[in-house]
């Protein structure tokens, strides 16, 4: 097996970025490539922002985080990845573009290089079929922030190999996150999962039985607080599934199937309120309450990572 020393990654967006410093965090050489020199300079100033919580809730040393830095280099040229023992690919969610992306990149690494690509839900098999020797390939989705979320999905395309799958396995392993090895299919699992939330949270919302904020205060305050703990499995084995049968019985048919967008969402997108990144979404971020916000996420999970898996 290739030893992995030098990780290059595309795409230097918020996931990237953060990839970039954890894969940095634990030794590996990184090199960060972008088509765009701009956007390399805002994840090196994002990546610098994440680092200042790591500093300030003592996860590294001032120190160490400088060593970090240290092993991150930045390239729009995109022969960087002629250096890689391992590629990752975080750039635009569109089928097209990351098969293209692909192709191109496939012929330039050496044969026995892994691929992977971060992609919250595309056909991992799809865009495989662009890829030479498409055994090495497989998805790899991270979820934000990825320096401090533990889960990593794994995904195994119908080309993948067992051998490409436990060899990310197990560098996911040694960055200190928890790989599961899943199968190819829309959404995987935590999207699947997490849009069959936000739907209902739409239809709760659109049908007035709660505000956006009372949606959110339940789910920080109860379910949060519970998964964060234990599967959905083990939530249902602890209360009685005679109790959530009974439940299920009478309240299923009265959840949200929707088969598209709707309600609150789909009225912030058509008004171009995107969330964070664009100053407003559900919520106002202006006046820099987008930072604000980002911080204060990445410090209360790094507090509850701390007590959970440390």
């Amino acid at each position: 097996m290739r030893e992995i020393k030098k990780i290059v990654i595309a795409g230097a967006g918020t996931m990237g970025a953060s990839m970039a410093a954890t894969f940095a965090k634990f030794g590996y050489q990184v090199t960060l490539y972008d088509l765009f020199p701009e956007a390399l300079s805002k994840a090196k100033k994002l990546i610098a922002l994440n680092q200042e919580t790591e500093v300030t809730e003592m996860i590294l040393s001032k120190a160490e985080s400088e060593k970090l830095l240290g092993r991150i280099e930045y390239s729009a040229d995109i022969h960087c990845f002629k250096e890689a023992d391992f590629a990752v690919e975080a750039i635009l969610e569109r089928m097209e573009v990351k098969q293209n992306f692909w192709a191109e990149i496939s012929d330039i690494v050496d044969e026995d290089v892994i691929l992977a690509t971060n992609t919250s839900g595309l056909s991992i098999t799809k865009i495989a079929e662009s890829v030479f020797n498409p055994g090495r390939f497989l998805g790899m989705h991270w979820i934000n922030p990825p320096h401090i979320i533990p889960l990593i999905e794994v995904i195994k395309g119908a080309y993948t190999t067992d051998e490409s799958a436990e060899i990310v396995r197990d560098i996911a392993v040694k960055v200190k996150k928890k790989p599961v090895i899943v199968k190819d299919a829309p959404g995987f699992v935590l999207n699947r999962i997490q849009l069959a939330i936000l739907r209902e949270c739409l239809h709760i919302q659109q049908q007035g039985i709660a505000s956006a904020e009372a949606i959110d205060d339940v789910m920080k305050y109860g379910l949060g607080l519970r998964y964060a703990c234990l599967g959905p499995f083990q939530v249902s084995d602890l209360g009685g599934l005679d109790i959530f049968q009974n439940i299920a019985s009478y309240l299923f048919e009265d959840l949200s199937d929707a088969k598209e967008s709707f309600g609150l969402l789909r009225e912030c997108v058509d008004q171009n309120r995107l969330g964070v990144k664009s100053g407003a979404g559900f919520y106002d971020y202006s006046d820099g309450r987008d930072e604000e916000i980002i911080k204060y996420r990445d410090q209360m999970f790094t507090r509850l990572s701390k007590c959970l898996y440390e």
